[in-house]
């Protein structure tokens, strides 16, 4: 059986941690003028990816 193929976009997004996925947060590349400092710091901080998304994630990453 041929080997499963990694999707390459998941790959750059998601990176996988001993509690699951760690993503990194979105509204943090332009137009930060208009947001508050503290916005902003939080929003630098990773994320863990959804419950409901995780078989998802686990699809595109097969060898993670």
């Amino acid at each position: 059986m041929p080997k499963m193929k990694t999707n390459r976009g998941a790959a750059k997004r998601f990176t996988r941690s001993a509690g699951g996925f760690k993503r990194s947060q979105s509204f943090r590349r332009h137009i930060l003028t208009k947001k508050p400092t503290k916005r902003k710091r939080q929003l630098r901080s990773p994320e863990m990816v959804a419950a409901v998304d995780v078989r998802m994630v686990r699809r595109m990453l097969p060898y993670s």
